[in-house]
């Protein structure tokens, strides 16, 4: 009889009348096309990355039931697959890797509150699963002892644990909505901590620009004297009596003797209406020993 092994797998022999189940690691058919005896049978087992997704009820630490949806990638060793058939069967990942699997995810997820679960503990979950899973596989055992066989074979090499993933978490919508609330509240103190610390780093900032325009100023004035102002004083006379602007100058009115310019004067209502005189303003001009100002 012809049969056909597919790529990734391997073919385990049965023998009907040759004691069972061939165990011998070097007779598993192999890929491609295989003749046996039409009374025997080959079991087909798939040697490539298998993942598979189940969702598991737990209690955390604080009483709160969660549903967990874990991600379980591994594959088999080849040689290990005539033990594993006749130990466990075809149906291996639904009597051992499942609920293996889910008995270790109850017992960690208890170890951690929901808010953890939840919020932060997620990978530290995941590595724990995956240890934990490793370390039972390692004590696990499979026997048998025959006349002709006997074998004992560890259930880690049997099967190859990639990863173990912990994709989603569901808990009570009351529980779910405390939890952001909590997390809402710590952002929200998190914003008032950092205004403090910009109010205090601008305060440092303002009072650094104090001493800085305090120190200006007095450098500063320790360079400017009376007459120093005196002399721009009249630097600045001379440029806006030069300028083409029309304009008034009362020559020593202003203070220390400076001019005082008044500008705009061809805009009507731009000079000062002129007073009549009176008797006491002719007796003060005659008084006087100022000079009377003269317009330019």
């Amino acid at each position: 009889m012809v049969i056909t092994v597919p790529s990734g797998h391997v073919g385990v022999l049965w023998k009907r009348f040759g004691g069972g189940t061939v165990l011998d690691p070097r007779r598993l058919k192999n890929e491609g096309f295989n003749l046996i005896l039409p009374w025997n049978l080959v079991f087909l087992y798939d040697l490539r990355l298998q993942s598979f997704t189940e969702s598991y009820n737990a209690i955390s630490s604080d009483g709160v039931s969660i549903n967990a949806s874990v991600v379980v990638r591994f594959r088999l060793q080849r040689d290990a697959v005539p033990v594993l058939h006749q130990a466990i069967g075809p149906n291996y990942e639904k009597i051992l890797v499942q609920p293996g699997i889910g008995s270790l995810t109850r017992e960690v997820i208890a170890q951690y509150t929901a808010e953890q679960v939840y919020s932060t503990a997620r990978q530290e979950i995941q590595d724990k699963i995956r240890n934990l899973a490793e370390a039972r596989l390692s004590e696990k055992m499979m026997e048998h002892e025959g006349e002709e066989e006997s074998y004992r074979v560890s259930m880690r090499d049997t099967i190859i644990l990639y990863d173990i993933l912990v994709t989603g978490i569901e808990l009570p919508a009351a529980i779910m909505a405390a939890i952001n609330r909590k997390t809402e509240q710590y952002y929200i103190a998190e914003e008032y901590k950092f205004r403090v610390e910009r109010e205090k780093r601008e305060s440092e900032r303002k009072k650094i620009e104090g001493e800085g325009i305090r120190d200006f100023q007095q450098t500063v004035s320790q360079g400017i004297s009376e007459s120093y102002l005196r002399w721009r004083g009249i630097e600045a006379t001379l440029q806006l009596s030069q300028s083409t602007n029309s304009k008034v100058v009362i020559i020593g009115s202003g203070k220390d003797g400076l001019p005082v310019i008044l500008g705009n004067a061809d805009t009507p209502g731009s000079l000062p209406r002129a007073s009549t005189p009176t008797e006491n303003d002719t007796l003060n001009k005659q008084t006087t020993t100022a000079a009377s100002p003269a317009a330019r």
